[in-house]
């Protein structure tokens, strides 16, 4: 192998080891990112103290949370009835039925920015992995309407 082959290889190698270091594996957080559309705040507080915030405040309007992790900064519900709030164990299919998910990032030091999603399924298709299937639900959605005006009191504060 010539000297330059070499340097590439073991270019390649090192970038490589550094891609695997920042990946963390042990994060609880989806492999995925929040749909662009979905509503977000930024509010005072490091990530795990604006997690606890934010979830406490989605708790004290009625969503109820299936996954709450601080040091990850994520939350997330279970498939929920969007008139009622209350868990569902049917088929995630149609405007009726949503999920919450929230990330929770640092910015500014001290500050933490809320990005909360709420989807719905259109359709079921077995072939499509899930996250494909899902969607941004629609601005009119009674649970939309709550997340924005949740995120809106928190940012006032």
């Amino acid at each position: 192998m010539r000297r330059s082959g070499l340097a590439l290889v073991i270019g390649l190698a090192i970038a490589a080891a550094l891609s695997a270091a920042a990946c963390d594996p042990a994060t609880t957080r989806p492999p995925f990112q929040p749909f662009p559309e979905a509503d977000t705040a930024d509010v005072a507080g490091r990530v795990p103290a604006a997690t606890k915030q934010l979830a406490d405040a989605l708790r004290a309007d009625g969503i109820p949370l299936s996954r709450v992790h601080p040091r990850d900064g994520y939350i997330e519900t279970a498939w929920l009835d969007a008139r009622t709030l209350s868990r569902t164990h049917a088929r995630p299919v149609g405007n009726g039925i949503v999920r919450v998910r929230a990330w929770v990032d640092p910015t500014i030091p001290e500050h933490s920015k809320l990005t909360v999603e709420t989807v719905v399924r259109p359709a079921l298709d077995p072939s499509l992995p899930e996250r494909e299937l899902e969607r941004p639900a629609p601005a009119a959605n009674p649970v939309v309407i709550r997340i924005r005006a949740l995120l809106d009191s928190l940012a006032d504060r």
